[in-house]
């Protein structure tokens, strides 16, 4: 028996702590529903920045299209609930979607939950990157803007080596409040059956019937995740600081 194992038949027996640790199968479940999330919330971010970077763009765009199209995607995705959508995404437009067969023989609809989860929930989050975006680059000094057309720079490289990087730096305290709550509506994505952390908690607790354990192993990893997160975002906003650059 392992280690990891002993140690948790010795606090079960010693204080009728039933958590995953003394069984081998639950805790190799409960580390794979960690991963997972880890997994969800680093492609929900990744995709989200990149999401409202571009939303953002095209709300400066010269084009009315482009403005209107950005302004109701924004509006659309703020004002309807991530669980609704999670919905609508996984049961209305996945049965709409070619067919694979996975390694289990099974016909299913591509691109499966997890990837229904990762493209619903960064559109969620990226409706509200656009803004946050959007306000950064509203506070960058119209100075800067018209000495970088004085040089001779096109609206698309003014917005990429003067507007963004400056307004990525404003906006950086709200933008990390925004992923670290997307990181934490990925527990949202149980309702369609990815196998997160809180989906796995519920199964080992219906099949152990030990629900207050594994709620607190549940609350104390999602604390670990978000700490991390909340540590590594700040240990980023300050190395992106410009020195003697303040608005």
């Amino acid at each position: 028996m392992d280690p990891i194992a002993e140690f948790g038949l010795y606090v079960r027996d010693a204080i009728g702590w039933n958590s995953v640790l003394h069984d081998g199968f639950d805790r190799t479940q409960f580390l794979r529903g960690i991963w997972t999330t880890v997994r969800l919330g680093f492609a929900c971010v990744v995709l989200s920045v990149v999401i409202g970077a571009v939303g953002a763009l095209l709300q400066g765009a010269s084009s009315r299209l482009a403005r209107g199209v950005a302004q109701g995607y924004v509006q659309f995705l703020r004002n309807t609930p991530p669980l609704v959508q999670l919905y609508f995404f996984d049961f209305g437009v996945g049965p709409l979607m070619p067919e694979i067969t996975n390694e289990w023989g099974v016909r299913q609809p591509i691109p499966g939950s997890f990837g229904w989860a990762v493209i619903s929930l960064s559109l969620f989050a990226g409706a509200y990157n656009v803004e946050i975006f959007r306000s950064g680059i509203e506070a960058v000094p119209r100075s800067m803007v018209e000495s970088a057309e004085a040089l001779g720079y096109t609206r698309l490289q003014i917005f990429r080596s003067v507007v963004l990087p400056l307004g990525f730096r404003i906006c950086l305290p709200a933008l990390n409040n925004n992923l670290v709550k997307l990181v934490k509506t990925t527990s949202q994505a149980f309702a369609i059956a990815v196998p997160e952390i809180l989906y796995v908690a519920v199964r080992i607790y219906t099949d152990r019937l030990n629900v207050w354990e594994m709620m607190v192993v549940m609350l104390l990893t999602y604390v670990s995740i978000v700490a991390f997160l909340v540590w590594a975002m700040g240990r980023w906003e300050r190395s992106l600081r410009i020195p003697g650059y303040s608005v």
